[in-house]
C-alpha cells in the first residue's frame, strides 16, 4: 500500500490529487499500513525543508521512500542518499511506473524538466472542493525564491482545457473551484490571453458554485486592474484576493526584485475595496530579509495597519540555495524571531477587530469541509471561514454569534427569523 505525504501549497495538493488518481487502487490513509511512502515535498522555506527531512528520516529503513515535489530541484543534496526514488514535478505522469520500479527493488533518479506543452492531468478528490491548476511556473525572478528552480518558466494551460476540467467538476458535484498556480496573475501571458478572460469564461458556466482565485503578484494585477476588479464583482467569484506584498519598504522590495512599490500595492487594494466593500484581503510579509533595517521593518508594520488585511502570512526569511539573496549578509535568527512576534501580534489584533464586525450579521456560507465536534466549516461569499451546520456542498444561512482572529462561528436563525426572512424574500 502507498501513503502520500503532502507539504506546502495548494499546487502541491493538486499534484498529490493527480498521483492519487493514478494510484487509487494502491492507496492507504494509514501510514502504518503503507510499504511505500511518497513525500510530495516543498522547499520554499528552510523550516519546511527541515520538517520534510525529519519526516523522511522517521520512515527510512522500515518503508520504501519516494521523494517528489519541489525539494529535489531546490536542494537535492539535502535528501538522504538512501531513499528509493527522487523525482520532480514533471515526473508525476509516470508515477505508476516509478512505483512499480521501486517495488521491484529499483532506484529512480529523474528530475529532468519536461519541454512538452502542459496538459491538465486527471485528479482524484471528493466534492465539494476541487483544485484546478491554471499554469506552471511564473514570470518572476525574486531574489529570495527557489520555487522557480522547481517549476520553471511560465507555461499556461489552454483555456479550453481549464473550462472542460471545471465543467466536469461542477457536473460531478463540486461547488468550490480553487484555481491555483505559482502566480495566477500572469496566467496566459505566454499564450496570448489573460486571467480576466479566463475568469469571465468560468463565471459564465452554468451552476451554483464558487471560484477561489489563488495568489496574484501585485505587478501583474496592475497590468489588468480594472478588468480583474470587474471579474471579482461576479457573485460566482469569492470576494477574496491574495496579494503578497512581502515588504513595506520600497528599498527592500527593489532588493527582492518585486517590480512594484508599496504605494502601488495600496492602490490595488483601494481599487478592489471601492467596488467590493466586503473584500477578504490576504497578503504575505517576509521579515528579516537581508539588509532590512528597523525603520524598514516598521514600514512593513505601517503598511499592514494601512491596508488592514483579513489574513497575513508572516514568514521569517530563510536563505534558499542558489538564490541571489542567499549571498547577502544574513540576520541572526533572534532578530527574525523578534520581528515575526511583533508583526504576528499586530496581525492578530487587526484580524480580531475586523472579525468582530461580523458578529450579529446574517450571512450565507458554502459548507466545504468537516469541522470539529460534529460541526462543519463553511465559506462566506468573501471566503471568510465560519463554523456552521449543514450538509457538505450546501449553501446555508446563519447568524454570526462569535468571532476569533481567524474564524467566525455561526448559528442557524431562529424559526421566527427564518419566517421573516422568507416573507421579505417573497414580498
Amino acid at each position: 500500500m502507498i501513503y502520500i505525504w503532502t507539504y506546502g501549497c495548494t499546487f502541491n495538493t493538486s499534484d498529490s490529487q493527480t498521483m492519487r488518481h493514478f494510484l487509487h487502487d494502491e492507496l492507504t490513509d494509514d501510514l502504518e499500513r503503507a510499504d511505500i511512502v511518497i513525500f510530495n515535498t516543498c522547499g520554499v522555506k528552510g523550516q519546511t525543508e527541515h520538517r520534510v527531512l525529519r519526516d523522511i528520516a522517521g520512515v527510512m529503513g522500515t518503508k520504501k521512500v519516494i521523494v517528489a515535489g519541489c525539494l529535489p530541484l531546490i536542494n537535492e543534496g539535502a535528501i538522504p542518499s538512501g531513499v528509493d526514488a527522487v523525482i520532480g514535478p514533471d515526473q508525476i505522469p509516470q508515477i505508476r511506473d516509478i512505483v512499480a520500479r521501486v517495488r521491484a527493488g529499483g532506484r529512480v533518479r529523474d528530475t529532468s524538466p519536461s519541454n512538452a506543452e502542459p496538459v491538465l492531468l486527471p485528479r482524484e478528490g471528493e466534492p465539494p472542493v476541487g483544485i484546478v491548476p491554471i499554469s506552471l511556473g511564473c514570470k518572476g525572478s525574486c531574489t529570495y525564491c527557489a520555487t522557480r528552480f522547481a517549476r520553471g518558466r511560465l507555461r499556461s494551460y489552454a483555456p479550453e482545457d481549464i473550462l472542460r476540467t471545471v465543467s466536469h467538476l461542477i457536473e460531478g458535484g463540486y461547488r468550490e473551484i480553487e484555481l491555483t498556480s505559482q502566480d495566477t496573475g500572469c496566467y496566459g501571458a505566454d499564450i496570448g490571453t489573460s486571467l480576466h478572460l479566463l475568469l469571465s469564461s468560468l463565471a459564465a458556466l452554468p451552476g451554483d458554485f464558487r471560484i477561489r482565485v489563488g495568489m496574484m503578484n501585485p505587478n501583474h494585477v496592475l497590468d489588468d486592474l480594472d478588468d480583474l476588479v470587474s471579474c471579482f464583482e461576479n457573485e460566482k467569484l469569492y470576494s477574496f484576493v491574495h496579494l503578497p506584498v512581502q515588504a513595506g519598504s520600497d528599498r527592500v522590495l527593489r532588493d527582492m526584485n518585486r517590480h512594484y512599490t508599496s504605494a502601488e500595492f495600496l492602490d490595488i487594494v483601494d481599487a478592489f475595496r471601492t467596488r467590493i466593500p466586503d473584500l477578504y484581503l490576504a497578503t504575505d510579509i517576509i521579515v528579516g530579509f537581508p539588509g532590512e533595517s528597523e525603520a524598514e521593518f516598521a514600514e512593513s508594520c505601517d503598511l499592514i495597519r494601512a491596508c488592514r488585511p483579513d489574513k497575513v502570512n508572516v514568514t521569517r526569511y530563510s536563505a534558499r540555495p542558489g538564490t541571489p539573496a542567499a549571498g547577502m549578509k544574513q540576520f541572526p535568527d533572534r532578530i527574525k524571531k523578534d520581528r515575526s512576534r511583533i508583526l504576528t501580534k499586530l496581525v492578530h489584533q487587526l484580524s480580531w477587530d475586523i472579525n468582530q464586525a461580523y458578529v450579529g450579521r446574517e450571512v450565507r456560507a458554502l459548507v466545504t469541509q468537516e469541522g470539529k465536534k460534529g460541526r462543519r466549516i463553511g465559506r462566506l461569499d468573501n471566503y471568510k471561514p465560519i463554523v456552521v451546520d449543514g450538509p457538505l456542498g450546501s449553501f446555508v444561512t446563519c447568524r454570526v454569534v462569535k468571532a476569533t482572529s481567524t474564524y467566525l462561528v455561526g448559528a442557524s436563525p431562529t424559526r421566527d427569523e427564518q419566517h421573516h426572512r422568507e416573507h421579505d424574500e417573497g414580498a
